[in-house]
């Protein structure tokens, strides 16, 4: 589980790429690169990190899911995630 700290950091960050994100495709087609300098870093979608929904963990990211690896294994292995079963041969 990711620290409170790093997962509160990522909200933060998603909250200012909304607020900014009408701004920054505006100055993106003026082509206004100086404006676009002036936002605050933490406006830029790039400084997002996909994270698991569930725990905060930002490695083993699985996007169709929206989950780490390590929480669709356990609830996959738990019947929660319907459609999903254990492979065996």
């Amino acid at each position: 589980m990711a620290k409170k700290s790093i997962t509160a950091r990522q909200q933060k960050r998603e909250k200012k790429v909304a607020q900014y994100a009408e701004k920054r495709a505006a100055l993106k087609a003026a082509g206004d690169y100086a404006a676009l300098d002036e936002l605050p870093k933490n406006a830029s979608p790039v400084r997002l990190k996909n994270r698991c929904q569930l725990t905060g963990r930002g490695r083993g990211y699985m996007r169709y899911f929206g989950i780490s690896r390590v929480m669709f294994r356990d609830m996959a292995l738990n019947g929660k995630i319907p459609g999903v079963k254990k492979a065996s041969w």
